[in-house]
């Protein structure tokens, strides 16, 4: 069957049919053309796929499509300026070695991003609790998480970036 959905992607608006059967990572990576939500296991073990949806992170291979009607998604693609400026996560990924092959990162930074929406100044515990879904092959998380705390309010070793600012400090 197929069923109409309205929803906001990135936040635009996108109304479209769907198969009842897609799951939210089939709508994305094959109906969208948004390559950065990954595929990993395929049955919401590793958090590659990690995506936000209404402020939750949710396992996109696991979610089907013909829920997201009237949510909003936000994915990778979703995080950088229109102008390609990186979203400070995404930067901090880069400056603190979060990021090796780059497979896992997409969930990872997704996952960062709605505990930081909830909450700016996390305490090393609630990080690894909010990446504990998501599976790394070649970090050893540590540089993950230095990712993270890079960009919370109090930073790490002294580091302030305050999350989701663009601005650079002077």
């Amino acid at each position: 069957m197929e069923r109409d959905v309205k929803f906001l992607l990135n936040g635009n608006e996108i109304k479209m049919k769907i198969k009842d059967h897609w799951t939210l990572l089939y709508l994305l990576r094959e109906e969208l053309d948004l390559m950065g939500t990954k595929e990993g296991c395929g049955s919401g073990e590793c958090g590659a796929c990690t995506v936000i949806v209404n402020k939750d992170a949710v396992n996109s291979c696991l979610y089907l499509a013909a829920e997201i009607d009237g949510k909003e998604i936000q994915t990778i693609e979703g995080l950088a300026s229109s102008d390609g400026t990186l979203h400070p996560l995404q930067k901090s990924f880069v400056e603190n070695g979060g990021i090796q092959c780059g497979f896992c990162s997409p969930g990872m930074i997704m996952s960062a991003k709605a505990l930081l929406n909830e909450n700016q100044n996390p305490t090393t515990e609630e990080i690894k609790h909010a990446l504990a879904g998501n599976i790394c092959r070649c970090t050893g998380y540590i540089q993950i998480i230095d990712s993270v705390r890079a960009v919370t309010s109090t930073g790490n070793e002294g580091i302030e970036v305050v999350a989701w600012k663009t601005e650079e400090k002077p």
